[in-house]
């Protein structure tokens, strides 16, 4: 990156925390006599967001010997693991993750809370597909999948000449030229044609013909080629991924702030300890920690009250982000064996248009759906909604299914998701840098930014990180 780039991204990430992180003074308050001893929690390690990375950091810090403080803001540990009780008829949908890598990894996480996994195959026996242009709500006639087998074995050929790119962004320098490549200048380089709509069936991933081969790479890696024709993936035998966060949470008890938020943090303060004050429900916490692992997605105003370098906010300034959405509706016409997938009628590779729905699908539970939708930038959840419903009436108008009138029983935005930066950076370093974080004022970087959004390999991920962290 030019120096008088770079130095304007410092100037901007400064200017908007100057702004965003201005706080009352009692709020900076790490003085340890001015809050009563209940309210000053010392420990070896604060983690920063209880999603999937934090929750596995947490529970094996404590396996390893470790004392640990959990902050998440929401009311529950799981981050984008949601399931739904279905009050008719008892039955429950996971929603966000629905499936894990058949990994020993995966297996012995579950095992400890004596969670039992069972094997998909990836067949789905009894389910049609519709293939339709959900702008128009109409099937796009004559519409049939490519056979993507040749393209697979090249595409898979291609992949493992980059064997780091599935444990992180440990990058060779410089950057290989293909990695940099908008991937559909990738696939017409190769001649991997038939891999587009496979990639699409399996990975809902937003603006897939211009995104770096290298972030293509790490959403369809060799564990998902491996799960989808060899082995099968993963899921929980009860049809409750959030069990795991459920028992994650009582094991961890009081060592997790819930609906919790940090206002101010020195991770510079003299002697042993990294000081973060907290806001949770029951008032302000100060945490002494001698190390702290961020887990939740680097933008800068998700890192209000960090006292950010210059160093770390130019870095974090350049992710951008594309936005998921999940919506649970009953009532929507759609028989229970049909899944609507999004196609378009006139698109290269006939690759859906965003914002929009990638698919419409059962659950399993009678008369609930499923819907899955995108957009390259993030959407008001209003929005989104409204854009669902008029989805579900294209397709009702159009005859593609009975006319309804749709209700939402649960809507979740999965949004910032897919931090990306430019190829340019890519290839000037910016993950070389960003991995130059590790460590760096007693703290410690994991989740989907820092690999990529798949719980089984960010638990790889993070078990490798943890060797630092407990050294």
């Amino acid at each position: 990156m030019g120096i008088i780039v770079r130095y304007l991204l410092m100037l901007a990430a400064a200017s908007f925390l100057a702004v965003v992180t201005a706080l009352p003074s009692q709020y900076s308050d790490f003085k340890l006599q001015d809050y009563n001893f209940i309210d000053v929690i010392n420990r070896d390690v604060c983690i920063v967001g209880g999603g999937s990375t934090g929750t596995y950091a947490a529970i094996r810090l404590r396996d390893l010997g470790k004392s640990v403080v959990v902050v998440e803001h929401k009311d529950r540990m799981g981050g984008h693991t949601q399931t739904y009780a279905d009050p008719q008829t008892g039955g429950t949908v996971d929603i966000g993750v629905l499936v894990f890598h058949n990994l020993d990894i995966v297996k012995n996480y579950f095992k400890r809370f004596n969670i039992p996994l069972v094997t998909l195959n990836g067949s789905s026996p009894g389910l049609t597909n519709k293939y339709v242009d959900l702008r128009a709500g109409k099937e796009v006639a004559g519409y049939v999948p490519s056979d993507p087998t040749a393209a697979l074995v090249g595409y898979a050929a291609q992949l493992a000449k980059y064997p780091y790119v599935e444990t992180g962004f440990n990058l060779t320098y410089p950057v290989p030229e293909d990695l940099l490549l908008p991937f559909g200048d990738f696939v017409t380089k190769y001649s991997l044609q038939g891999i587009v709509q496979l990639i699409t069936g399996y990975v809902d991933v937003a603006d897939l013909l211009n995104l770096s081969t290298l972030y293509v790479f790490k959403a369809f890696g060799s564990d998902l080629i491996r799960d989808i024709f060899q082995i099968g993936f993963l899921t929980t035998a009860r049809h409750d991924n959030s069990e795991l966060y459920e028992k994650a949470t009582a094991e961890l008890g009081q060592d997790v702030l819930l609906k919790s938020y940090i206002v101010a943090m020195d991770r510079d303060a003299a002697g042993a300890y990294a000081e973060v004050v907290v806001k949770t429900p029951d008032g302000l916490k100060l945490i002494q920690a001698k190390k702290i692992i961020l887990s939740i997605p680097p933008k800068l105003y998700n890192l209000v009250g960090w006292d950010l370098s210059f160093n770390e906010s130019s870095l974090f300034a350049q992710f951008r982000n594309v936005a998921y959405y999940v919506s649970l509706l009953r009532n929507t016409g759609i028989p229970d064996n049909v899944v609507i997938s999004n196609v378009g009628a006139d698109t290269p590779y006939n690759l859906r248009v965003l914002p929009g729905a990638y698919r419409i699908q059962p659950t399993g539970v009678p008369g609930l759906h499923t819907v899955y939708f995108g957009s390259d930038h993030p959407l008001p959840d209003a929005q989104v909604e409204a854009a669902i419903t008029s989805t579900i009436s294209r397709l009702g108008t159009a005859g593609t299914i009975p006319m309804t009138v749709p209700y939402s029983v649960l809507f979740s935005s999965h949004t910032p998701y897919e931090l990306r930066v430019p190829a340019k950076a890519i290839k000037d370093g910016f993950y070389k840098e960003l991995d130059g974080l590790q460590g760096h004022r007693r703290t410690y970087y994991t989740g989907a930014a820092f690999h990529t959004h798949d719980s089984s390999l960010l638990w790889q991920f993070t078990e490798t990180l943890l060797s630092l962290v407990v050294a």
